[in-house]
């Protein structure tokens, strides 16, 4: 089907359960073997939680999908043993350039600082990004990948969620304490649950040409606006492993998209922006149209809701995939506490709370960006214009520039779970929000500050030696680590970046999102913070 990529197909296999007919119950099942679900399924398995993974095809996605992941989905990908092989493979950028007409308006630089261990952005095509995932999967013990299993209808029970699901053999039946769905944007778990999907859909169609093609075009992202090849329209280029271009171009509400992605009328346009001289090929074109859209709530009984299936935003900004990884690394740990009996189930209720948060961030940035590259008016056309000729010379206008702001961690700046700074920090890194990697020495080795942390909580101690290896509440425990006693700060940047002065504590949650700090190390403020952020407070 395409030039550069041969199409895997796993086998299926009969389970147990469906071989012997109990009505097996497992910890956690999920719906849907794309990136998240993949993901999920690590992050379970990397917590302790032995998962079953249903998906109705047996091979990675077709065609031209996600191809932008961002720095904290690869940071997460790394913690589950699977970033290594993406970054080998993808192509790492952190320049953007955007172009009004023929000029450069401006250009943008996602990592201006040195000194951490993953890239600014990589563009990999999903299929390569499934594959990998699968592997990773398959070489995990606590992973059952189960291919050509459909979700049919579900029950939801006081503690637990019956599945009915078709095969090749037959129907058989299945039991879950927790089943998270991860299918997609058109998701059939949300249908059964009855759930409310609603938002926007925007009046505007792009084309997606995938082409293969030597070039000499440098490794960032290019956006322009009324370019010359494409008059009064928007296109976007960057480039992905195997030497294939994205190219994505704006075709306006009234294009008929069967007609539009015919290689006749691709291939002009496709030519008249590269020029004559150059050599290419298709390898995938299709049609899509912007939908801003969410779940009322991704909580649903025992039904927990991801990715796409939760909430869909516009491609530009690449906050599809990356928010979808971005949910699974905060609901991981939360059911690994609820499932040990350590926490109550409050703790995935924080899930929502803080995921649709974040997913109300996304969905404004996205529709500002779909506003912007999409003017609904004379008048607005008028003010996207103006910014973008007084960006070249100006830099107050660069900030309105708005070709689609680039995924970001969103910070849980009133998360239930957080406590409340008491003290000043000269550090953004304060509750709620991500940590930050840093070079680190870890017996005599060199190393990466994210990769002694998110196993559990951590107290991360500058300076001061407290004498303790952990502080407890209840059944949680989080363990201490300190600067020059446990690893070394290497070139002094650990500190920089966390204001580390001597005695500073930063509690740390299991998904490396900062749950409180202090000026020095105190155990009952520990605990009184470690119960809040379990909801044991």
């Amino acid at each position: 089907m395409l030039n550069t990529y041969t199409y895997p197909e796993f086998d299926y296999v009969q389970s147990r359960e469906q071989r012997e007919g109990v009505l097996a119950r497992h910890p956690v099942v999920v719906i849907g073997a794309g990136p998240i679900g993949l993901t999920a399924a690590l992050d379970c398995a990397f917590r302790g939680i032995p998962v079953v993974v249903l998906d109705d095809n047996n091979t990675v996605s077709i065609g031209s999908r996600a191809v932008c992941y961002a720095k904290r989905s690869l940071e997460v990908w790394d913690r589950l043993g699977v970033a290594a092989p993406m970054v080998e493979r993808g192509i790492s950028w952190q320049v953007g350039k955007v172009f009004f007409k023929e000029k450069l308006a401006y250009q943008f630089d996602l990592l201006p600082e040195e000194d951490h261990k993953m890239p600014a952005m990589i563009n990999l095509q999903q299929y390569y990004l499934e594959e990998y995932l699968v592997d990773r999967c398959r070489s995990v013990r606590d992973v059952d990948l189960r291919w050509k299993h459909k979700l049919l209808s579900l029950a939801q029970k006081d503690d637990h969620v019956v599945l009915t699901v078709e095969t090749p053999d037959g129907v058989f039946r299945m039991a879950a304490d927790w089943v998270i769905a991860c299918d997609g944007a058109n998701s059939d778990t949300r249908a059964m649950v009855g759930g409310e999907f609603s938002g926007q859909f925007f009046q505007d169609r792009f084309l997606i040409a995938d082409v293969v093609m030597k070039s000499d075009f440098p490794t960032e992202r290019w956006f322009w606006f009324d370019p010359v090849f494409h008059k009064n329209q928007s296109t976007l280029l960057h480039k992905q492993a195997d030497d294939v271009w994205r190219i994505d171009f704006q075709l306006g509400w009234d294009a008929d998209p069967e007609e539009a992605k015919k290689p006749e009328n691709v291939i002009p346009l496709v030519r008249q922006m590269l020029g004559e001289e150059t050599e290419f090929e298709l390898e995938w074109v299709s049609v899509y149209q912007f939908a801003c859209r969410r779940m009322d709530r991704f909580r649903y009984g025992r039904v927990l809701f991801a990715g796409d299936a939760a909430h869909q935003v516009s491609p530009f900004g690449a906050r599809g995939a990356n928010t979808g990884v971005q949910d699974i690394d905060n609901l991981g740990w939360k059911l690994k506490l609820v499932l040990d009996g350590s926490a109550p189930e409050a703790l995935v209720d924080s899930y929502c709370e803080e995921r649709v948060f974040a997913a109300d961030d996304n969905l404004k940035n996205s529709t500002r960006s779909t506003d912007f590259i999409t003017p609904k008016s004379k008048g607005s056309r008028f003010f996207r214009d103006a910014v973008l000729d007084l960006a070249e010379k100006h830099p107050f206008a660069r900030p309105l520039v708005n070709s689609g702001r680039l995924s970001t961690p969103t910070p849980y700046v009133h998360s239930s779970l957080n406590t409340d700074d008491v003290e000043e920090f000269d550090s953004a890194i304060a509750p709620g929000t991500n940590c930050a990697d840093a070079p680190v020495t870890v017996d005599g080795a060199d190393g990466w500050f994210l990769n002694q942390v998110g196993s559990g909580f951590d107290l991360l101690v500058f300076g001061e030696d407290p004498g303790v290896s952990a502080v407890r509440c209840g059944d949680i425990e989080a363990r201490v680590l300190v600067v020059g006693r446990d690893l070394q700060d290497s070139r002094g940047l650990l500190a920089s970046r966390y204001d580390g002065q001597a005695g500073t504590t930063y509690l740390l949650r299991p998904d490396q999102y900062v749950a409180a700090r202090w000026r020095h190390f105190d155990q009952d403020r520990i605990r009184a913070a470690l119960a809040r952020a379990s909801c044991q407070g």
